[in-house]
């Protein structure tokens, strides 16, 4: 029989409340039993300072003890307990506990399904989720409705999500900013604007729109459809602008290509006094990735030591990004080395990491460690990642294995990246005929980026014929694809073909079709210096070119013969030097070498896919002022030392 409470109870003084929630913040569970064990076994609500603890602990063998203590004073079948345990047996890992005691409560009060609601939907269970709250038809209140709708969208059933609030509204319940909250993160799901404003307008009826809640779901709502102006619009008009709601904007800045304007605002939101989070950190890391700035990106990794975020999972990944897209592969590698909890999706990013810098057999090393020591699960882009580093280090055969494994072991079924890879595995070794059968027989449609690929690989090899089949095949799908004429003429300029490619630029004029400007750019203290072909924007435009000159002249004294063959025009031979010469990445690398102190690596970022000839003239540069140049283009780095690539010339 459960001990009996005396019908006497001492009054329990403030002071003593004060001491047990004291001691229970310490640990100190048995002294607190100990000396108010009287009033604790009389006064249900005197067990909150443990459950508080045990819940910040999350230790699930006190939870347990003190599950037993409740059963032996009698109150095992109190509501506000039984919900406090299941809520901890939920949280602890231990869910069929929280469901065994949730069987055995003789009433069940609405606040405890809610639990079961969300210990299902957690688990993945919404079957069970959903019996649940169709058995409590009669006593269903508006958090009842939000638990169910919050689960489904969270579990991306974001239709179901929608027509369960439907049937809310039509049972006369008024939904509340968590519902709101909710609907709009399933309108963002569903890419269904439309959806989402009559939603607004709904919000606007009831009075929700200003909540800080509805107003950060529904910025992001609009921002995930494109609709970056109306999220801003939102977020301004809210009375106190929230850390979500700045997350919001940044995240949504972040998603319409924007990375300068992420930055920008990060500045303002810790100037207003916000402390950045994990989802903050990810957000403007990654713009550092995609503008490739190591010093900002430096400086953020110090916040987030600061804060204690450096070790959370998701901002270890994107450190290890950034790091590497900055040309500091060592640096992503230390990130990646004191890593505190992992997932697949670190392990990804650093084998990622590795194919990017050129180095497969370290990728590939990697992948063998994360299969043999770790229980992480390989998945599809783990596979891409892999293929990737093998294409861009050399590695045919062992890509070709991979893909074979991928398919044969794992049954994973490739998608048109990993026929990409494929492609370029194949083209950059020369196995042009090859490449075209894969992309003619996959069972996926090709797109223009695989045809690319092989054009690519054709203009490396020279192959005119398989080029211009390419060539065709992405006029048919992209008409204005401005790269594919560049990398057509580049293959007939190579072979001295002048009519052929006076033919594609006539075509391009014809078409109206504008080739992609080259720029290159590196960061010198928070600045970022930017070059285009032929640039003389540059204050010291004059100095920057009669340094190149002395350079080109020294280059020249040892050895160095410009690639005139990639230059796309008909004329001699001074010309087409004087052409080379203006190159983006070799003004920005004039300049780097003015500026920055000697011994100091310099790192570059170019849009375009290195030229020949700069690729060799970087050679000479690292030899010439004995300096580390790492050159990151569109296709992958490049670092220069002592006259030697680590790409060694397969790009």
């Amino acid at each position: 029989m459960p001990h009996q409470v005396s019908s006497f109870v001492r009054p329990l003084s403030s002071d003593s409340a004060t001491a047990i929630a004291s001691l229970c913040s310490k640990r100190n569970f048995r002294e607190a039993f100990n000396r108010f064990g009287l009033n604790i076994f009389s006064n249900t609500s005197l067990f909150t300072p443990f459950i508080k603890s045990f819940a910040f602990t999350q230790s699930l063998p006190s939870t347990k003890q003190l599950h037993c203590l409740l059963f032996v004073s009698g109150f095992s079948s109190d509501k506000f307990i039984c919900n406090h345990l299941m809520t901890l047996y939920s949280k602890f890992g231990a869910f069929p506990s929280a469901v065994a005691l949730y069987e055995r409560m003789p009433k069940k009060h609405y606040m405890s399904s809610n639990i079961l609601i969300n210990g299902y939907f957690r688990d993945g269970d919404l079957v069970s989720a959903r019996k649940v709250f169709d058995e409590m038809s009669e006593r269903r209140k508006v958090t009842t409705w939000n638990a169910m709708i919050a689960g489904l969208v969270q579990c991306e059933c974001n239709e179901e999500g929608l027509r369960l609030f439907r049937e809310m509204h039509e049972l006369g319940f008024s939904p509340d900013e968590y519902t709101l909250g909710s609907v709009f993160s399933g309108c963002a799901g569903l890419r269904s604007v439309f959806i989402g404003q009559q939603v607004h307008g709904y919000a606007v009826k009831y009075g929700l729109e200003l909540d800080s809640i509805v107003s950060s779901s529904l910025a992001h709502m609009y921002m995930r459809n494109g609709e970056l102006q109306d999220g801003q619009s939102v977020i301004r008009s809210m009375p106190v602008r929230t850390l979500v709601a700045w997350n919001t904007l940044l995240s949504g800045y972040a998603q319409e290509g924007c990375p300068e304007t992420v930055l920008c605002e990060y500045k303002k939101m810790k100037v207003s006094g916000y402390r950045p989070d994990q989802i903050t950190f990810v957000t403007v890391l990654t713009s550092c990735s995609d503008l490739a700035i190591r010093g900002q990106g430096q400086q953020i990794h110090a916040e987030a030591i600061k804060i204690g975020a450096s070790s959370v999972v998701a901002v270890v990944s994107s450190l290890i990004s950034m790091y590497s897209k900055c040309g500091c592969l060592q640096d992503a590698a230390k990130a990646f080395s004191e890593r505190g909890d992992e997932d697949e999706v670190m392990w990804s990013s650093m084998i990622s990491a590795y194919g990017f810098h050129g180095e497969g057999d370290e990728a590939i090393k990697l992948f063998n460690t994360m299969v043999e020591e770790t229980e992480m699960e390989i998945n599809e882009v783990t596979f891409l990642n892999l293929l990737y580093a093998c294409s861009h280090s050399g590695l045919k055969d062992k890509g070709l294995e991979l893909f074979d494994m991928m398919v044969e072991k794992y049954g994973f079924k490739p998608s048109l990246r990993h026929y990409t890879c494929v492609v370029d595995l194949l083209g950059r070794a020369g196995d042009l005929d090859q490449a075209e059968a894969k992309i003619r027989s996959m069972p996926i449609k090709p797109d223009t980026v695989i045809w690319k690929t092989l054009l690519s690989a054709c203009s490396i090899h020279k192959n005119a014929e398989t080029a211009q089949r390419a060539f065709e095949e992405i006029l048919k799908i992209d008409p204005n694809d401005s790269s594919c004429y560049v990398l057509l003429a580049n293959v007939h300029a190579s072979a001295k073909r002048w009519r052929d490619v006076s033919e594609v630029r006539k075509s391009m004029r014809d078409k109206n079709v504008k080739k992609e400007p080259g720029i290159s750019w590196f960061e010198h203290k928070g600045e970022v210096y930017r070059f285009k072909m032929g640039d003389r924007s540059q204050s010291q435009s004059k100095e920057i070119y009669a340094y190149l000159k002395e350079l080109t002249l020294e280059m020249k004294l040892k050895g160095y013969k410009p690639d005139t063959a990639s230059v796309l025009h008909d004329m001699d031979d001074e010309e087409k030097e004087s052409d080379l010469v203006q190159h983006s990445e070799k003004l920005a690398v004039a300049f780097a070498l003015m500026i920055l102190p000697e011994g100091v690596p310099i790192r570059i970022i170019k849009n375009l896919r290195v030229c020949g000839d700069c690729h060799v003239a970087f050679k000479y540069i690292s030899v010439i002022k004995n300096r580390e140049l790492t050159l990151r283009d569109a296709s992958r780095f490049h670092h220069f030392v002592n006259g030697k690539c680590s790409c060694a010339d397969y790009w």
